[in-house]
């Protein structure tokens, strides 16, 4: 019988495709490439905005997704439960882009923006339209369909990156050797840092446009008396959401209200954000794990050793994300070169925001208990707790140790929102989780960790073999402890 932990680490590797491995490529190809070409205040006005499209796509599928998973359980209510779902974002999302396009002018002087009102349009469109996408790709997900979800992505994020190298690199270099050149009749050097939000916009276009087959195949059905039980389901979730995204992405936005006026907040902004991308590289593997368990988590609930599985899939996500921190930490001086060395000043931040990220993808884990019985309510409580959290360490220490703050108020909030969820989840739906075996792969990559930090290193090459010996130690470690070999290689009776 297929193991259902290699069945779940298979669907987490498909939806990598779509998830982990596009977002890489605009790691790993946009991030050295705007960290080098903007300046630092430009690139904190990339971080600042698009910490807003997280928060507003949070508001403006409240909590959709996840209902049309615990809706759709039954193939005979799938297709009524889908049709309602998109019809209910479509209008959502289409009166937000008229809402921002009619008070555009108030709405950019509130953030800021006003020698910039386009960008405030532009990005209206985007979380608009990236909205309503979320049910079509959520179908993809529940239908396991997931080759087709990573090549929509990858398509996304293919024509954004190559719009952004055409517009940011390509035409100024055509221009500047060519003042007569046609292409400068689409383009304008003062508009900047605006070419990467067009990219956006037209992926985003291209991805809806490429799921309509999944929109137009299913006959359009809006039940109401439906819709109220799914948004009873989903509110919370928005409130949940609403509260982890602002845990994310409110440091971004908070930043420039809270440094001093004497500070340039956009540069601080920029490097913060910069040092904040080295670390993102956990955060895509947890997104790209939550796409696959999510599903996964709902299909065996009925299993009579669902809670040993979730146990299991909770220590392998944990050994899994050590090992990304000690990866990124262990190799901090290759890691940073994906970001320009104006930025490099922020790299202590790193391991308290990827420490930060692991305690989100244990909380992750650990809410299956509210989602199962349906008690989504605490899940908006215990987010609202760590956006409490957030919110009081950055306003009370940013103007004293400015984004520094900002990065324990993540890590903070995180550890807080596990211990609670923890706690209530034994009252609730208790489940034996391998505490002692987890604190002991923690406390042993923690210590890895500090030995790299105690122990100079001048020469490179012997300071790269240190750091490969003690990853080898962790990794090591685990091989044998967890007997590993049997879930990576078929046993041979099988």
């Amino acid at each position: 019988m297929f193991h259902p932990i290699k069945q779940l680490a298979g669907q987490t590797a498909i939806y990598g495709l779509g998830t982990m491995i596009p977002r890489f490529l605009n790691y790993a190809l946009l991030t050295p490439f705007y960290t080098r070409i903007l300046g630092l205040g430009e690139y904190g006005v990339l971080t600042e905005l698009y910490a807003y499209v997280v928060v507003l796509l949070v508001v403006l599928t409240y909590g959709m997704e996840t209902g049309y998973f615990r809706f759709s359980t039954s193939d005979k209510e799938k297709d009524r439960v889908f049709s309602t779902a998109w019809i209910s974002l479509f209008i959502t999302s289409t009166l937000f882009i008229l809402l921002v396009i009619l008070f555009n002018k108030p709405i950019s002087e509130a953030l800021d923006y006003s020698a910039n009102r386009e960008y405030i349009v532009i990005f209206a469109v985007i979380v608009g339209v990236d909205a309503f996408s979320t049910i079509p790709f959520a179908k993809l997900r529940r239908e396991n369909r997931g080759l087709r979800f990573a090549i929509i992505k990858l398509v996304n994020v293919a024509v954004i990156i190559v719009l952004v190298f055409f517009f940011l690199l390509f035409v100024p270099r055509v221009v500047g050797r060519n003042p007569n050149s046609w292409l400068q009749l689409i383009y304008d050097p003062d508009f900047g840092v605006g070419y990467v939000f067009v990219a956006n916009l037209v992926g985003s276009t291209i991805s809806l446009l490429l799921l309509l087959p999944e929109i137009i195949s299913t006959k359009p059905e809006f039940n109401t008396e439906l819709m109220k039980r799914m948004f009873r389901y989903s509110f919370p979730l928005l409130i949940a959401g609403l509260a982890g995204t602002l845990n994310e992405a409110l440091d971004k936005i908070l930043l420039k209200h809270l440094l001093p006026d004497e500070i340039d907040a956009m540069a601080q902004l920029g490097i913060y954000g910069a040092s904040f991308k080295i670390a993102v590289f956990l955060s895509l593997f947890i997104q790209m794990f939550r796409y696959a368990a999510e599903p996964f988590f709902f299909a065996r609930a009925k299993d009579k050793n669902a809670k040993e599985l979730y146990a299991q899939v909770m220590k392998y996500f944990i050994i899994a994300g050590l090992m990304i921190f000690l990866g990124i930490t262990l190799f901090i001086e290759i890691a940073k070169y994906f970001i320009g060395p104006k930025f490099w000043m922020g790299l202590n931040v790193v391991p308290v925001v990827l420490m930060g990220f692991l305690f989100y993808g244990i909380f992750v884990n650990l809410s299956i208990w509210y989602k199962l019985n349906d008690l989504t309510k605490y899940g908006a409580i215990l987010t609202v707790i760590g956006a409490i959290v957030t919110v009081t360490v950055n306003v009370i220490f940013v103007p004293i140790y400015g984004y520094h703050a900002s990065a324990w108020g993540h890590f903070l909030c995180y550890l807080v929102m596990v211990i609670c969820s923890y706690f209530m989840g034994r009252h609730y739906y208790r489940i034996d989780y391998p505490i002692k075996t987890i604190v002991l792969y923690g406390i042993i990559a923690i210590a890895l960790f500090i030995v790299d930090k105690l122990i100079q290193i001048e020469k490179r090459p012997l300071e790269l073999g240190f750091n490969i010996l003690l990853f080898a130690i962790f990794a090591g470690f685990i091989w044998v402890k967890e007997n590993v070999r049997p879930l990576i290689f078929k046993p041979r009776h099988e």
